[in-house]
């Protein structure tokens, strides 16, 4: 099918109905017609209402996520553990994203996204497969602005401060944080 070549030329990990209307120039009705049969056949995989993806892709929920709810990055104890920081691997993906707070539950995996402040949101990365990451020191400062405010609950006896460079970690918080908070917020590794 003419459309099912077009999404895999196009190369991005989840399509909507309008990217379906843009490509084929066909009516939304028509379009979800189209996309259920491409369901039926198991050529797409429906995430949620009006949000798809190739089977081929659903080895990727990290980046999938990062895309159903953007502006995001991977952040928290999902970004530590990546990077070795902690050796826990979290059964659901945790995202900083400036939009409202939510979860989504996407094939069996909990997806939940945390509202931060915008002057916060920064010192993140764009991996080669196109997901947005904290950078370490930026996800351990994220895990303690949430748990420091009572939104995120987090054993500190899990985290590995070896892998974590603190002139870097510091030097955020400089940036990010007034004078007034700083000493508070630093304080959280001592507890």
């Amino acid at each position: 099918m003419r459309l099912l070549k077009k999404l895999k030329e196009i190369n991005k990990s989840i399509y909507t109905v309008a990217d379906i209307q843009k490509i084929t120039g066909y009516s939304r009705n028509v379009c979800y017609v189209l996309l259920n049969r491409l369901i039926s056949r198991d050529e797409l995989v429906r995430l949620k209402n009006g949000v798809y993806t190739l089977p081929e892709k659903l080895g990727d929920i990290e980046l999938i996520a990062n895309r159903l709810y953007f502006p995001s990055y991977l952040s928290l104890e999902s970004a530590l553990s990546k990077y070795g920081v902690i050796s826990q691997i979290p059964y659901q993906l945790n995202f900083v994203t400036t939009l409202k707070t939510k979860r989504i539950e996407i094939m069996n995996r909990t997806l939940s996204y945390h509202m931060i402040k915008a002057k916060y949101f920064d010192y993140y990365t764009r991996l080669d497969n196109g997901l947005f990451i904290a950078i370490k020191e930026k996800a351990l400062f994220d895990l303690i602005y949430f748990s420091s405010a009572g939104k995120y609950t987090f054993v500190k006896s899990y985290l590995n401060p070896d892998k974590i460079d603190m002139e870097l970690f510091v030097e955020i918080c400089k940036n990010l944080l007034s004078d007034r908070e700083l000493p508070g917020f630093l304080s959280w590794l001592e507890r």
